[in-house]
């Protein structure tokens, strides 16, 4: 599997002003251009920008939760998204040509 890598940076816009407030790399097999333009295709938003969110919330959550299983905040909370998580795939695909489907 092709691992990818990405750069992450959060820009405020604020009374005609920009200031970075939030870096940070991020990694993995999927392919996050692939997985928005799935949402696009599937029409799943009435926003192109909402499917740009949703894939990079969906990420990032599973990346948080898969990194740190043993967190109480998550106890009650990960079976749930990794049910939801199914069913995005079999909607939308895993968004990385794997075999996750």
């Amino acid at each position: 599997m092709d691992k990818k890598s990405y750069y992450v940076n959060v820009i405020e816009a604020k009374d005609g002003k920009m200031a970075e407030v939030i870096n940070f790399n991020f990694g993995g097999h999927h392919d996050l251009a692939n997985m928005v333009e799935n949402a696009r295709q599937k029409g799943l938003f009435a926003k192109d920008k909402h499917a740009k969110e949703f894939v990079l919330a969906m990420r990032f959550m599973h990346h948080v939760i898969k990194k740190n299983p043993d967190l109480a905040l998550f106890k009650d909370f990960a079976p749930q998204f990794e049910a939801f998580k199914q069913t995005v795939k079999s909607q939308l695909g895993c968004g990385c040509n794997c075999d996750n489907k």
